[in-house]
């Protein structure tokens, strides 16, 4: 129990094991392309001040976010490298945007001018990337319609307070075992480079790799590559080959045992009596719920380990408790670990498991977990 938590559940970011996901990749994309790491969503739920730590001591100059508060946030913490919104940022947050030093993804040129005109006004110049949608179907222009595209860069091109540093876009599928869509969107995103090429718009940095792509698709590192997940120790899927790049999880969920009853057959347990004890039973509760990223549709697969045996959950979760059946536990004591995501050495429920069991992926485990959970960094 921490107490520094000030609650007996806490989400334990490993940043040894950040470290060594941090080289992994680095050995992966080589030692000259850019490294841009992706620390959006507080750091997909793991601590994005002291990821971007970690990452600084590894050398990384670039990290990337998704809004202007998560910028801000780093830049209050100190954060002196470049950071990239990879969101769109709205007219009337330009002057945000300039004030925090942060790099802009455009894709109109109004927009691109509201920029340039909160640049001018502060005297300063801005970099951006240009975004081109090559399948995502997000952001960007449509990589296919470069007639317009290309005229309308070339009005942002002429723009005094606005440098065009690089051309971002992203993959949709590179995470499937067939890659046929990711290499037509690497040849959309080629044909768009080339013709603002053509038009005598200078380009000097291409980024399109994501985590899947850094693993399976060395075509696309180009000038700068984004891991995102595979920071963290997940994989982007169960399609790409795990066996091929070797990471380890940053982030376990671990509670304590705040409460321990001995209940007689016919005793029920949570919302909607979904657990009604078949035998004399002994109930343990921790105080971790749905608040805190716990998915409730989990309930009915969810286990936790205690003491060394794998233990169910013991009817639906709640908002911020659940419960646990400690029967098969041989000792078991008010303040006993649970781990409710992690190993013990033996036993693993890893994000992977909870993510399938809840029809979803591990980003959206981790990311819940990072939301409410006190976080505490050990090494």
């Amino acid at each position: 129990m921490y107490k520094e938590a000030l609650r007996p559940v806490w989400a334990e970011i490993n940043l040894s094991n950040f470290d060594y996901n941090v080289k992994q990749i680095r050995a992966k994309i080589g030692p000259d392309r850019e490294f841009i790491g992706v620390i959006k969503a507080d750091a997909y739920g793991h601590g994005a001040i002291q990821c971007a730590q970690v990452l600084r001591e590894n050398g990384v100059k670039t990290f990337a976010i998704a809004t202007l508060q998560e910028a801000i946030t780093l830049r209050e913490a100190g954060a002196q490298e470049r950071i990239i919104c990879l969101g769109l940022t709205p007219d009337m947050y330009a002057d945000t945007l300039v004030q925090y030093g942060i790099t802009p993804v455009v894709c109109e040129s109004g927009n691109a001018k509201a920029i340039n005109d909160a640049a001018a006004a502060a005297g300063v110049t801005v970099d951006c990337l240009i975004a081109v949608d090559t399948g995502m179907g997000r952001i960007g222009y449509l990589a296919d319609d470069t007639e317009y595209a290309v005229e309308d860069v070339k009005k942002i091109a002429a723009l005094p307070n606005i440098r065009i540093f690089g051309l971002f876009s992203h993959m949709a599928t590179a995470d499937a075992y067939d890659k046929t869509f990711s290499h037509e969107q690497e040849a959309r995103y080629i044909r768009f480079y080339e013709a603002l090429t053509a038009a005598g718009i200078y380009v000097p940095f291409r980024t399109l790799a994501n985590s899947a792509s850094i693993m399976e698709l060395p075509t696309v590192h180009y000038d700068g590559c984004r891991p995102g997940i595979i920071l963290y120790g997940q994989y982007p899927s169960h399609e790409v080959d795990r066996n091929a790049f070797h990471i380890k999880p940053v982030m376990q969920v671990k509670a304590n045992i705040v409460h321990l009853k001995d209940v007689p057959v016919g005793f029920s347990c949570g919302y909607g009596r979904k657990f009604i004890a078949q035998r004399p039973s002994r109930i343990a509760t921790i105080a971790l719920g749905y608040a805190d990223g716990y998915p409730r549709p989990y309930s009915a697969q969810a286990k936790v380990i205690v003491n060394g045996v794998v233990c169910p959950i013991a009817g639906n979760i709640c908002m911020d408790q659940c419960m646990i059946d400690v029967t098969d536990v041989p000792e078991v004591h008010v303040g006993d670990e649970v781990i409710v995501m992690g190993t013990d050495g033996v036993n693993t429920i890893d994000a992977d498991y909870i993510a399938d069991a809840t029809g979803t992926i591990n980003y959206e485990i981790t990311c819940a977990f990072g939301q409410r959970l006190p976080k505490v960094f050990v090494k």
